[in-house]
């Protein structure tokens, strides 16, 4: 609990005080969508060597996403699953790595659930409304982020404070009488800045066991979110920060039936999902912002209950704490060294582990088109030792047009708290399995990306191989055990045309070729998926998108084949004035009946009208 005091203090502090816009080279930064802040070292595409997928605000409101979930799946290579719709169980995968490998940030917080199976992140309730941009970094990046970041990272960061005194409102009504709104207040000056935000949605929703089964009771969805940011800025061009996100949801959900479709049917069944996440920072730069230096306080909790019939039946809670100091020395112009330590502490219902990481990253420019980067990280768990883990880098662009990249890295995972105390009683054990070790990974991919000279069409490839070794699965002798390999490859595109100055066209692909170590392809992956997205800006105050996405067959968990999907969406918007517009959304245009996940249902021809204002 004091954690939690103290960071809601601490965000109060900042928050209090008249806000201030950040120094000139953040905002000019904050302008510079290219920029990868995931990379440690502030990056841009140009310079990454490995691949990035950036989701930006506009990019949300163009679409109309209301939760992360399905802003994450237009990045090629990754791939959802849902338990039904609306606040069903979600999942995230990055190139075939499961979701318990896929590291989730919050403006820098891990916000993995400690007390699940393998300690990943709950999708279904992330809100798109108060976030500013998403980076998805693809493959292995334990050298940068440690533990859990053996697939992959989706790194969320919320919105900051306009310049000026404003904020927005919004509130829409829809299908399955589906209400949604929320607004946010902000303001920035020189002393410091803040940004206040709320958002709700509660809806009838659908059975989350698919309709089509004979199941007829919908399945309720209602959640709150509540975030806070803001800044104080210190002499010496210092900076003190604070955010919190704050979310409360209740979603119904359907039962176990034994000979029913995937073994789910209608029953009185729901959930409460409690999340809490923030950060303290202090950013501190010395001798003319050439040493950059940052301190952070970081926390996140979880806790979950489920009700059958009304009544209790489960409960559960996992907190993290998080303590990082990272330094980053511009030499010159070539040369770029940053450093760091973290120390991570962990508890779930009773349980908790510890790790120390340390890390140190290189950029090296030989010449103003080569940029070389270069990492080593020390992992020091409590109770699973060390691990080392490397990584190399290089991002060539001989020309305006053209950017060629190649990266290798490796990646780990310590055993989650539920996987580490798990004891198999019915396999006759008395103790956890005391041989429980890491997963590990190791990765490279290679890419080129290409946009023409008057910047109208542009296009990529990047091609992808990982092997992931000490995969923990279940084993009916030790419980969970180090059983699994999976190998991974394949091949993401990526293409856009501006047709004419208010029609343009952007396209994505992805072949994941995944399997696990006897040959078989790993369940609930397509092998293909991909986005078209049509979008129109004519002259005038309307726009619109056309959004087609289409996920290939998927093997179940049973050896059946799940068959693939295609579902139209649609989104337009009309500017009543330079402070009110109404928009609308049409999703699954074509009433295409299909699965996510084998007996889960998911919406028909549905849609939605709303109204922003700006304020």
């Amino acid at each position: 609990m004091s954690y939690k005091t103290a960071l809601l203090g601490a965000a109060a502090v900042c928050l209090v005080l008249p806000g201030a816009a950040q120094d000139s080279d953040s905002g000019e930064n904050r302008l510079e969508a290219i920029t990868v802040e995931g990379s440690r070292l502030n990056q841009t595409e140009a310079e990454i060597g490995s691949s990035v997928s950036i989701i930006t605000a506009e990019d949300l409101k163009k679409l109309d996403f209301d939760f992360v979930l399905d802003a994450v799946a237009s990045a090629p290579g990754v791939t959802i699953n849902q338990n039904g719709s609306y606040g069903g169980a979600a999942s995230v995968r990055i190139r075939g790595a499961s979701t318990g490998q896929t590291l989730v940030l919050i403006d820098g917080v891990p916000v993995g659930d400690p007390s699940v199976t393998d300690g990943s992140f709950n999708f279904a309730f992330l809100d798109t409304s108060d976030i500013e941009r998403i980076e998805v970094l693809k493959g292995p990046q334990s050298v940068l982020w440690g533990s859990d970041a053996i697939g992959g990272v989706v790194s969320v960061t919320t919105k900051d404070a306009e310049e000026t005194l404003g904020g927005s409102a919004f509130a829409e009504y829809g299908s399955f009488n589906t209400l949604r709104g929320g607004a946010s207040i902000g303001n920035a000056n020189e002393i410091g800045d803040f940004r206040l935000s709320a958002s709700g949605i509660s809806t009838d929703g659908i059975s989350k066991a698919d309709e089509a089964n004979g199941n007829s009771e919908d399945d309720g969805y209602d959640a709150t979110t509540l975030s806070a940011k803001g800044g104080l800025n210190l002499p010496s061009d210092s900076r003190l920060e604070a955010s919190v996100l704050w979310n409360d949801a209740e979603a119904d959900y359907d039962s176990y039936v034994f000979g029913a479709q995937g073994s789910v049917g209608d029953g009185d069944e729901s959930t409460k999902n409690e999340t809490l996440s923030g950060n303290i920072t202090l950013k501190a730069p010395l001798f003319d912002k050439r040493f950059e230096n940052l301190l952070m306080i970081g926390y996140s909790d979880i806790s979950r209950e489920n009700f059958t019939n009304g009544a209790s039946s489960f409960t559960a809670d996992g907190d993290r704490q998080i303590y990082r100091y990272q330094g980053t020395f511009t030499v010159d112009d070539r040369n770029k060294l940053s450093f760091g330590a973290e120390h991570e502490d962990t508890s779930a219902d009773g349980a908790d582990s510890s790790i120390d990481g340390y890390f140190a990253l290189y950029e090296f420019k030989p010449v103003e088109t080569l940029t070389l980067t270069g990492g080593l990280r020390l992992d020091d768990h409590d109770k699973f030792g060390s691990e080392t883990t490397g990584r190399i880098a290089a991002a060539y662009q001989p020309t305006e047009q053209i950017v060629m990249r190649a990266s290798w890295g490796q990646g780990f995972k310590a055993p989650s708290i539920f996987q580490s105390t798990y004891i198999c009683t019915f396999c006759g054990l008395t103790e956890p399995n005391a041989d429980l070790k890491p997963e590990t990974s190791e990765a490279f991919d290679i890419g080129i990306d290409w946009t023409s000279e008057d910047g109208r069409a542009s296009a990529g490839i990047t091609y992808f191989d990982q092997d992931t070794e000490n995969m923990i699965d279940f084993s009916y002798t030790a419980g969970y055990d180090n059983i699994a390999l999976v190998k991974s490859k394949g091949v993401e595109l990526f293409g856009s045309y501006e047709l004419t100055n208010w029609l343009g066209v952007a396209a994505n692909y992805a072949y994941i070729d995944a399997e696990d170590g006897n040959g078989n392809p790993l369940y609930r992956l397509p092998e293909n998926s991909g986005d078209v997205t049509v979008s129109l800006d004519p002259e005038g105050s309307f726009s619109g998108a056309v959004l087609v996405r289409y996920n290939g067959d998927e093997t179940n968990t049973d050896g059946t084949t799940l068959d693939g999907w295609t579902r139209v969406d649609l989104t337009g918007s009309y500017d009543l004035t330079d402070k009110i517009e109404l928009y609308g959304r049409v999703e699954n245009l074509f009433d295409e009946d299909y699965q996510q996940i084998l007996g889960y249902g998911t919406p028909g021809l549905s849609g939605s009208v709303g109204i922003r204002l700006r304020y």
